[in-house]
C-alpha cells in the first residue's frame, strides 16, 4: 500500500446537520472533547458561563448563541483523522449548509427527542438523499422527556423517507433516563445524574438476559429493555454496513450531548463504519481520491476570521491526491498558477499551518480576492467540479450607503461578503442600484453587523417587492434583445455579469415564460 493510499484511508470527513436548537453545536464540542482537541466545552446557552461554543467564532454568533457560518474542525481519534463540518441550523443560512454538504462524505443528523423531525431537517436530508450521502441519526436530549423511541423512529422513516436501524437503545428518558444499551457492541452505558459532565464506566454485558442487568437498572427497567430490544430485532431489518454506505439504511443512536451521554458509542461506531474519502464528479470524468495528482474545490469563503488582520480564507475540500505547501497549482477559472505559503488546518478558531494535506482533508487558503465559491484547483488538468449552485433568493432589499465618507469601505465589504456566499448581489440595469437577495431576514442583520464591525461601513435597506429572481439565457438573440428592452425596469446583473430577471409576481413570471418561449428561466445559478 502506498503512503498516499495509507494517508487517504485514515480520513473521515462528515457534516453535522439539524434544525436550530437540536444540540448540534454541543455535539460537535463533545466530539472534540472526546478527541482530546479541547479541554473544556463551552456552554452555548448558559449566560452564567461566558465561554462560547468552540465552533462559533464570529462575534454575532457568540452574541446570539446560534451558528451562522459553517465551521471546519479537525481532530485525531483512534488513529484516524476526523474532519467535522458544523453547519448552521438556522433556515436563513440553508444555502451555506447545502454547499457544505458537497464537501462531506457522510452526515450525522441530530434530532431533538421532544420535537422530533422538524422542517429544516427534512430539507437537509433531502439534499443528502439526492447525493446518496450515508446518514447516521443521533436522537438527542434523552435527559428530558420526549417522544416514545418507536414512535420517533416511525416519524423519521415517514418524514425523512429513510430506512432506519437502531444501534443503541435508551433505558428510560427524562428523570428516568438510566443509560443507553449499545446494540452494536452489546454493552451497557450508565447515566450518572449526580455528575452529569462525566460518564461512568461502560459495563460490558454479553447477554441482555443476564441478572446483572436487573441489578444495575432495576427489574422493571431491565424487563422493558429486553422487550423493546426483541421488538427492535423483529421490526427492523438486519443492519449491514454496505446498506449504510450506499445511503439505504441509517443507523440510529440515542443520548444526551449536553451530558456527554451516548457520544462515545456514536463516535466509536462512526469511526468503524463511516466512509473513507469518496470519488467526485467533475465536468469531464469521475475523480478518484486515490488519483496521484491533487485536485480540490472551494466550498466556502470566510472574510475577516481575524478582524485585526482583515484576512480572508477560502476553504478547499481536497478531492484527490496530496496538497503541498509552496507548490504551484492551477486556478482553473482564472487559468493561472498560484502557490500558498501558509495553508491552514483548523481546530475551530485555532489555526495551524500545514505542510501537506490529503484527499478528504479541508485546508484554508489565504485569499486576496482570487477565489469564489465553486472554484477548482488542480495540478494542471483543466476541469471543474460541479454541484455547488446558488439558489434563487426569497427576499430582496435595496442596499444604500448610510455614510457617504465610507463608500469605498462599503463597496469592498459588500464585494467580499457576497464572495463568501452570505447572500447574492444584483445590480439594476436601469439605475445601477444594488440589491441584496437572501433566503431569510437574519442574513440582512448579519451583513449590516459585519459591514459595521469588520469594514467600518454603514448601510441601510429599503424594501422592494420582488417575487423571484431568475437567471435568463437564450440562443435566440433577437428575442433576448426584445425581452431585455421591454423588461428593462426588471433586469439586473449578478456579481458575475449574468442577466437576471426580477419578476414582480408569479403572474408576471408565468406571463414572461409563456410569451418568450426561446428564453430559458433558471432558478439556480448552475445551468
Amino acid at each position: 500500500m502506498s503512503k498516499l493510499t495509507e494517508e487517504i484511508d485514515l480520513r473521515r470527513t462528515f457534516a453535522i446537520v439539524s434544525h436550530p436548537d437540536a444540540g448540534k453545536t454541543t455535539l460537535t464540542e463533545k466530539f472534540l472533547l472526546f478527541g482530546g482537541a479541547i479541554q473544556t466545552a463551552g456552554a452555548v446557552k448558559s449566560n452564567k458561563i461566558k465561554k462560547t461554543a468552540t465552533s462559533d467564532f464570529m462575534e454575532i454568533e457568540k452574541q446570539r448563541g446560534i451558528s451562522v457560518a459553517t465551521s471546519v474542525m479537525g481532530f485525531d481519534y483512534k488513529g484516524l483523522k476526523i474532519n467535522i463540518l458544523d453547519t448552521p441550523g438556522h433556515k436563513d443560512f440553508a444555502e451555506d449548509t447545502f454547499r457544505t454538504l458537497t464537501a462531506a462524505d457522510s452526515v450525522i443528523v441530530v434530532i431533538d427527542v421532544a420535537k422530533g423531525v422538524e422542517e429544516q431537517t427534512e430539507k437537509l436530508v433531502a439534499v443528502c438523499k439526492m447525493r446518496d450521502t450515508p446518514i447516521i441519526v443521533f436522537i438527542n436530549k434523552l435527559d428530558r422527556f420526549g417522544k416514545d423511541a418507536f414512535d420517533l423512529l416511525t416519524e423519521i422513516e415517514q418524514k425523512l423517507g429513510i430506512s432506519v436501524h437502531p444501534l443503541s437503545w435508551p433505558i428510560g428518558q427524562g428523570e428516568e433516563f438510566q443509560g443507553v444499551y449499545n446494540i452494536y457492541e452489546k454493552g451497557l452505558n450508565l447515566f450518572s445524574a449526580d455528575n452529569k459532565q462525566s460518564v461512568s464506566d461502560v459495563v460490558k454485558i454479553a447477554d441482555v438476559q443476564s441478572k446483572e442487568v436487573d441489578e444495575i437498572v432495576g427489574t422493571e427497567a431491565a424487563d422493558l429493555l429486553r422487550e423493546e430490544l426483541e421488538l427492535v430485532e423483529v421490526v427492523y431489518p438486519q443492519y449491514t454496513n454496505e446498506k449504510y454506505l450506499e445511503g439505504k439504511v441509517s443507523p440510529i443512536f440515542f443520548g444526551s450531548a449536553l451530558n456527554n451521554f451516548g457520544i462515545q458509542e456514536l463516535l466509536d461506531c462512526f469511526v468503524r463504519i463511516a466512509p473513507k474519502p469518496q470519488p467526485k464528479k467533475c465536468d469531464t470524468r469521475v475523480v478518484s481520491p486515490y488519483d496521484e495528482k491533487f485536485s480540490g474545490f472551494v466550498f466556502k469563503i470566510h472574510a475577516n476570521m481575524d478582524p485585526k488582520h482583515r484576512d480572508r480564507i477560502a476553504f478547499v475540500k481536497i478531492v484527490s491526491g496530496k496538497f503541498s505547501r509552496n507548490t504551484n497549482y492551477l486556478h482553473v477559472r482564472h487559468n493561472k498558477k498560484l502557490k500558498f505559503s501558509n495553508p491552514t488546518a483548523f481546530m475551530a478558531s485555532k489555526k495551524e499551518v500545514v505542510e501537506d494535506a490529503f484527499a478528504g482533508d479541508i485546508v484554508g487558503l489565504y485569499d486576496s480576492g482570487n477565489f469564489k465559491i465553486g472554484d477548482t484547483l488542480t495540478e494542471g488538468e483543466k476541469f471543474n467540479y460541479s454541484g455547488i449552485p446558488s439558489f434563487s433568493p426569497e427576499q430582496f432589499k435595496y442596499i444604500d450607503n448610510a455614510d457617504p465618507m465610507k463608500t469605498k469601505q462599503l463597496n469592498k465589504g459588500i464585494d467580499q461578503l457576497m464572495d463568501e456566499g452570505v447572500a447574492q448581489l444584483f445590480t439594476k440595469v436601469d439605475n445601477n442600484r444594488k440589491i441584496i437577495g437572501t433566503v431569510g431576514q437574519l442574513q440582512y442583520e448579519v451583513i449590516q453587523y459585519r459591514l459595521e464591525h469588520e469594514y467600518n461601513a454603514k448601510c441601510r435597506y429599503e424594501s422592494m417587492n420582488i417575487f423571484k429572481a431568475c437567471w435568463v439565457t437564450s440562443e435566440d438573440e433577437a428575442q433576448m434583445k426584445d425581452f431585455k428592452l421591454r423588461k428593462l425596469h426588471n433586469m439586473a446583473k449578478d456579481k458575475d455579469g449574468r442577466d437576471v430577471f426580477l419578476a414582480d409576481s408569479r403572474y408576471a413570471l408565468e406571463l414572461a415564460q409563456g410569451k418568450y418561449t426561446e428564453i430559458e428561466f433558471h432558478f439556480t445559478s448552475e445551468f
